[in-house]
């Protein structure tokens, strides 16, 4: 174990906390996770306070469990695995290291939450590639090393996007940096040079960052990050369209992205955005969900600094033939949400309270990658699981989100629920469960398994889970980096 006046040699004495509450914040989170108490809360400054912690956990055999993220916590993978670990809290590291316009590119360290670098983009004239409504406390080096879905597919080319470039201290102690970052050169010297830290590529012909993200913080610890951001619009024009066929809408979604027409694209159920958008509870929720279509399709159209008024009408007009061919209309409001209310709302992070939490008190996600043909039987096993669970299905949000220039979806099942009430817990716990199984079967793709429903994903394929933890003993070889996640 890593004792006290080791830490405070590297951080000092401010940076470090042995204090219940302190501890007790990161034993639990809103997930079902077990609970289980660090040992201690560090929180080092820069890359080099992190080396060293990495270093001396190695030779202590001390487990590490790096947070970026303020609370709350969803997911289970920042609570500890196992006894004994110290969580590393990235949230002082909050420089803004560089926002380039000319070449749309940011990079951060892992304290940036997405409002910081919101305004530092906009100042310059660049916006983030969003996910939809993220909290507050979110940050963007965490978003993008999870892998979160980004409301603009019209801009990412590959599952990886917006993320670039990482710099990164593996469990090992050994830091790297991966695609055009990795050299030749530090950084700086390749600004020097006009080089741009923006393809994740590489070095060689491997995509060393696709080791990082989707892996819970159990290869490493990221010192920096850069992404791909895009040009600020002069002039948006948003849409709202209505329908009871969630299938209309993907086939409308489906031309917008492909065709390059629109910039923030996604489908949401009556109930998440009644979640998101009703003021009082629950007289405000229900009203507003009762007034809305059942399924909602939310699209932008944007001009830039040439001709943005005759781009936006151009974009409208041919988008109509598509509406009228499909049989549905695009217009400025349904029920009492208005589309221009949405879009300044997904430009940002989500206002306090964080809207899951709005509705019961806590949210467990139950979320996967599919295509389109997949989608309608995925909703309706999900809804059948529902029902033999006793959860109401109208209760249940649902996110969509093309991704990947709408070559596939990202389908996301809100199940709201008291914590308070252990019944009603127990019952969501067993049906998330239960619901993976289902949709498993059904085809569903789970990219990033967390918590309880990793092992039932990953132990479907034993070779991938062979190769996982080869790569596992090279790049952490004592196994300190957040054992118990994943298939560790």
């Amino acid at each position: 174990m890593i004792t006290k006046e080791k830490l405070v040699k590297i951080v000092g004495t401010n940076s470090l906390s042995y204090a219940p509450a302190a501890l007790d914040a990161y034993s639990r989170d809103i997930s079902f996770a077990n609970t289980v108490r660090p040992v201690c809360v560090v929180k080092p400054k820069n890359a080099a306070d992190i080396q060293k912690i990495v270093k001396l956990a190695n030779k202590t055999q001390t487990p590490l469990v790096p947070v970026s993220s303020g609370p709350p916590h969803f997911r289970g993978d920042t609570v500890p695995g196992t006894g004994g670990a110290i969580i590393v809290d990235l949230s002082k590291m909050k420089k803004i290291i560089n926002v380039d316009r000319a070449r749309r590119v940011a990079m951060v360290e892992p304290g940036v939450t997405f409002a910081e670098l919101i305004s530092a983009a906009a100042k310059e004239g660049i916006r983030l590639n969003m996910p939809l409504l993220p909290r507050k406390t979110k940050t963007t080096v965490g978003s993008l090393l999870e892998r979160e879905p980004v409301i603009m597919p019209k801009y990412q080319w590959d599952i990886s996007d917006p993320l670039a470039c990482v710099e990164v201290i593996f469990g090992s102690g050994d830091e790297f940096r991966t695609g055009q970052s990795a050299g030749p050169g530090t950084v700086k010297e390749q600004w020097a040079v006009g080089g741009v830290q923006k393809a994740p590529y590489g070095p060689g012909v491997a995509s060393w960052h696709r080791i990082i993200q989707g892996s819970q913080g159990t290869m490493g610890i990221v010192t920096w990050a850069s992404m791909r951001c895009e040009l600020l619009p002069s002039l948006e024009e948003p849409f709202i369209v209505g329908s009871s066929d969630p299938d209309t809408l993907l086939e409308l979604a489906s031309w917008l992205i492909r065709l390059r027409m629109v910039n923030e694209c996604f489908i949401l159920n009556n109930t998440a955005l009644a979640a998101i958008f009703a003021r009082k509870w629950p007289k405000d929720y229900q009203s507003l969900k009762d007034a809305l279509p059942a399924w909602v399709l939310f699209y932008c159209v944007a001009g830039y600094e040439y001709f943005p008024e005759e781009r936006v009408s151009s974009y409208i007009k041919d988008i109509t033939g598509i509406t009228q061919r499909l049989g549905v209309e695009a217009v400025k409001a349904a029920g009492a949400v208005s589309a221009n209310e949405i879009l300044k709302a997904v430009q940002q992070p989500s206002p306090e309270p964080y809207w899951k939490l709005r509705y019961k008190g806590a949210c467990q996600d139950v979320f996967f990658l599919t295509i389109n043909d997949k989608l309608a039987g995925q909703i309706q096993v999900m809804n059948e699981v529902a029902e033999k669970a006793g959860y109401p299905v109208s209760d249940i949000g649902v996110y969509i989100q093309p991704i990947v220039q709408s070559t596939g979806l990202h389908c996301e099942f809100n199940l709201f629920y008291d914590p308070a009430n252990s019944s009603e817990a127990g019952r969501v716990r067993e049906l998330s469960n239960t619901a993976v199984k289902a949709l498993i079967a059904q085809g569903a793709f789970f990219s990033r398994p967390y918590g309880e429903s990793a092992g039932m994903v990953l132990n479907k394929d034993a070779a991938n889970v062979a190769v996982l933890n080869k790569l596992k003993k090279m790049f952490d070889p004592n196994n300190i980096m957040n054992p118990g996640k994943v298939c560790f």
